[in-house]
């Protein structure tokens, strides 16, 4: 029987603008623990912001640091079946959501397929993205990173 890969650090962001939003995500964050071969080692905390190129009400975000033996198409699939779970639909592209869960990084993985792109390639451009990983991953993302996005509506929610 083949061994488990080796564990690596990954990253997940977490959104819903539809429905109980921030019960969406809440629950999705346990749900992340209870993926196999998975830890979550760091929360964000959760975050409001404007969609952005996107329609409908204001997201729910945060971001997850796991610990993962999963290789990242496993862990792709395990994401999409919990937004499936959550109620996912997918009318059309960038549609307000009960859950989205983008796969940000995947240890030092360098992937670029039709169906998973790591780093994500729209993560840099993101305040809903940046600001929770600085929160929990100050070292992965840069001042002026943080910069470009400061126009970018998100507030910290208490």
């Amino acid at each position: 029987m083949p061994s488990a890969p080796e564990p690596v650090t990954a990253y997940v962001a977490l959104g819903a603008n539809l429905g109980d939003a921030r019960t969406a995500v809440r629950r999705a964050l346990g749900d992340l623990a209870q993926l196999p071969h998975t830890q979550v080692t760091a929360r964000s905390s959760l975050w409001r912001s404007a969609p952005v190129a996107a329609s409908g009400p204001d997201f729910i975000n945060a971001v997850a640091e796991l610990r993962t033996s999963l290789t990242a198409p496993d862990l792709l699939n395990a994401l999409q079946q919990l937004e499936n779970a959550a109620g996912r639909q997918r009318p059309y592209p960038n549609a307000p959501r009960t859950l989205d869960l983008d796969l940000l990084r995947h240890g030092d993985a360098r992937i670029d397929t039709p169906r998973l792109q790591v780093p994500h390639p729209r993560m840099m451009a993101r305040a809903f993205v940046l600001r929770p990983l600085a929160e929990i991953a100050p070292h992965l993302v840069s001042a002026a990173a943080l910069e470009a996005v400061a126009r970018q509506a998100i507030e910290r929610l208490p």
